[in-house]
């Protein structure tokens, strides 16, 4: 009944001699990966983004995280109020701001 498929067997071990150790070898490298390539640049960007909210000021020009653009007006412990156009005014919270615009960028748009 084998004569379509040959026999297949199993080939002997090797020593287990320094499968551990390799092992070990390979799992912190992993890490270290891991860690340069996904948490600390993840942590830069946290403390960069930390710095710009704490640093925000009355007449600074602002991107929300949803797209909305306008100048702040007021600014307390957690929320900011900008203002999107004349006379209209919006309460955003400080850690929504995505990115300060340079001066005079709302003239431009």
């Amino acid at each position: 009944m084998n004569f379509l498929i040959s026999d297949a067997y199993a080939q002997q071990g090797q020593a287990a001699g320094g499968g551990f150790i390799e092992f070990l070898i390979m799992i912190v490298i992993f890490f270290a990966i891991m860690y340069f390539l996904i948490i600390r640049p993840q942590s830069k960007r946290a403390k960069e983004h930390k710095a710009m909210v704490d640093g925000l000021n009355k007449g600074d020009e602002i991107v929300t995280q949803g797209g909305l653009v306008g100048k702040i007006t007021q600014v307390t412990d957690n929320f900011i109020k900008v203002e999107v156009s004349e006379g209209n005014t919006v309460n955003v919270q400080r850690q929504s701001v995505a990115t300060v615009l340079p001066k005079g960028t709302m003239k431009d748009i």
